[in-house]
């Protein structure tokens, strides 16, 4: 298993698409990050059969569809199989993938002790104190990427993500119904400070109920997820840093804003462990999983250390523009577009 494909994928995933002569594609969307924006299978020859049950997306890509229950299906596809085998080298070939992504994944969660610490060295202390058993929740901004590429899922439950396209606001609420749906696991809500000034309040409800989940709160002091993509197509993150408006030149380039997001939560009736570094994280974690009443855990993270994407994304860049950063990103975009297909 390769893991995530897409935008939000690993490099040998995407490296093993990319060259893929035949596409299975077992209830999927084809979303726009599952196919780096219709550049992510480049055989020329690639064929598609998709397993669906609805008829509409069982056809796309100009598939041999397959509409219905997958478990069938897949049991009516594989006798055909026969005794059909891809190449040994085919199999060593992915195993080395495997193995080197794995040692990226332990290079992405290794502690570095700088502060603030990464947002990768924060998945991995959650991902490493988690039970097999546990359940980690998250939708919107880099986190649901970084746990795409680096959460190690032990439990075909275990993984909760929202793919709605950054629905900010839904973790909080969704932890409670994953806890009461799933009220013997441990619920691990991870959610940065902006999705979590959306739709904080249904914490209040949480506690109301006698729910308990952990909330991990990352704070990077902004919106991190769309200023590295604001970066990326050359708009230098404007304007998505928590500071005040410079009342000279009209830019939110003043003082950052005095937001207390530990004490917010406090407010709301939730238990508060304030971490600073990924030692006083574990420790907190460790408190929290013995609590009765929902906790929330803040972590300063560095707005600047991201986990690099591996695959394209299409935004679009403005086409004329007097920034330099700006220009260079068009050129770039230009080329991408190049490498999209249809499938018509």
């Amino acid at each position: 298993n390769l893991g995530a494909v897409g935008a939000t994928g690993t490099p040998g995933a995407n490296a093993f698409t990319s060259e893929a002569d035949l596409i299975i594609g077992i209830g999927t969307r084809y979303s726009d990050f599952t196919t780096a924006s219709k550049s992510a299978f480049q055989n020329p020859d690639v064929k598609f059969i998709n397993i669906n049950v609805a008829d509409f997306d069982s056809y796309k890509h100009s598939a041999l569809p397959c509409t219905g229950d997958a478990k069938v299906i897949l049991g009516e596809l594989l006798p055909l199989l026969g005794d059909y085998r891809v190449s040994k080298e085919y199999i060593r070939s992915a195993s080395d993938e495997n193995k080197a992504w794995d040692e990226k994944v332990n290079k992405f969660y290794s502690v570095s002790g700088t502060i603030p610490v990464s947002q990768s060295e924060v998945v991995g202390a959650v991902n490493e104190f988690a039970s097999p058993g546990d359940v980690v929740l998250c939708a919107a901004g880099s986190l649901p990427g970084d746990l795409h590429k680096l959460w190690r899922t032990t439990d075909p439950k275990g993984f909760h993500l929202e793919y709605g396209y950054s629905t900010m606001g839904y973790e909080c609420a969704a932890g409670i119904g994953a806890k009461m749906a799933c009220p013997d696991r441990e619920i691990y809500v991870m959610v940065g400070d902006g999705n979590y000034l959306m739709m904080n309040n249904e914490i209040v409800t949480a506690v109301q109920e006698g729910i308990k989940v952990t909330i991990v709160l990352l704070n990077n002091n902004g919106f991190g997820s769309i200023g590295a993509l604001s970066e990326s197509i050359g708009s230098q993150r404007f304007g998505t840093k928590y500071r005040y408006r410079d009342k000279k030149t009209g830019h939110l380039t003043g003082e950052m804003l005095p937001v207390d997001f530990a004490q917010n939560a406090r407010s709301l009736g939730a238990k508060v462990f304030e971490a600073k570094d990924i030692d006083s994280l574990k420790k907190a974690l460790a408190i929290a999983k013995e609590q009765t009443v929902t906790t929330v855990i803040t972590i300063e993270t560095d707005l600047y250390k991201g986990v690099p994407g591996y695959a394209w994304w299409e935004v679009a860049v403005a086409e004329v523009s007097e920034i330099d950063s700006v220009k260079e990103a068009y050129k770039t975009y230009l080329i991408n577009k190049k490498k999209q297909r249809y499938f018509l």
